[in-house]
């Protein structure tokens, strides 16, 4: 069976813990790796580092897009803790200059993780709602549209077609290149991660709104991991009569054109829809973040 042969050749699922003392017990020595990988004390330390340092930050209304920048450049603005976009570079890979099409005819049979189904509100169980399959098959389920919530290839390390790619090197310590491809009406939910981020658009256009990290205090926030955690709020669709805190949270929305690429401040909430069919991809430095590092570190 397709779906067989693909699933064995992906990272196995996250296995549900049986009792709460294993749950708590891996939780403590994966905060400890983070905290290792990362170069600082505590994760704790450091997430409340990042919401006290955005206390002193000005208020902006829009993120402003600069042209292709200098890595000395580019950390001297991310020094300041707030988010910006830059254009031209992501247009010189050799992947923005292929068409879409590209997915079916020279990678139909890459194995692919999809989220369908409710992938929204199942965003940080461990048992979100996902199917392993080919990117053909990814594809014919998009075109056949028979799901309401359009299907998500979300989070996805695709080394086929990262070969394609030329990023900068803006962090010192980077993650893998993540892919995110998807029809208009994909979404990631409201929710932060405490590392930098690089997100470049390649095809396709996005809307995302972005929130500073103090503001989680409005957002009702809920851990998935001591690095990520979500919000149920929906900026696209507020409900304050459920979420009366919210009206106080600041939101910031911005269009990623192809060709952008948006730097996402550790401890920034941000919520994405793609408007296109889209493709994505995102770096996670795996540092102590700009924002608390000394001046000219």
């Amino acid at each position: 069976m397709t779906t067989e042969r693909n699933s064995l050749r992906l990272p196995p699922r996250r296995a549900v813990l049986k009792s709460p003392e294993d749950a708590e017990a891996k939780k403590r020595a994966q905060e400890q790796r983070d905290a290792e990988v990362r170069g600082v004390a505590s994760i704790h330390d450091m997430r409340e580092a990042i919401k006290h340092a955005a206390r002193a930050l000005p208020a902006i209304a829009e993120v402003p897009r600069l042209g292709v920048l200098s890595a000395a450049a580019f950390r001297a603005r991310a020094a300041q803790g707030l988010p910006f976009l830059t254009t031209g570079l992501v247009k010189r890979w050799p992947l923005s200059a292929l068409p879409p099409e590209i997915l079916r005819e020279r990678y139909s049979q890459v194995p692919v993780r999809a989220r369908v189904g409710d992938y929204i509100n199942t965003a940080f169980a461990a048992d979100r709602a996902m199917q392993d399959m080919s990117m053909g098959e990814y594809l014919d389920v998009v075109d056949s549209g028979v799901h309401a919530l359009p299907p998500y290839l979300g989070n996805l390390e695709l080394r086929e077609l990262n070969s394609l790619c030329h990023w900068p090197t803006y962090f010192d310590k980077m993650g893998p290149p993540r892919f995110w491809v998807g029809p208009a009406g994909t979404v990631t939910p409201l929710h932060c991660d405490y590392d930098d981020n690089i997100f470049a658009q390649i095809w396709g256009t996005k809307r995302i709104f972005l929130s500073p990290p103090h503001h989680d205090e409005f957002l009702y926030p809920r851990e998935a991991n001591a690095i990520l955690f979500g919000s149920p709020f929906d900026p696209e669709a507020p409900d304050f009569d459920q979420f009366p805190l919210a009206r106080q949270a600041t939101m910031i929305e911005v269009i990623v054109n192809p060709g952008d690429m948006l730097y996402v401040p550790a401890g920034w909430y941000h919520q994405v829809r793609a408007l296109t069919f889209s493709l994505s991809s995102n770096r996670w430095a795996r540092a102590v973040p700009f924002a608390l590092r000394a001046p000219g570190a």
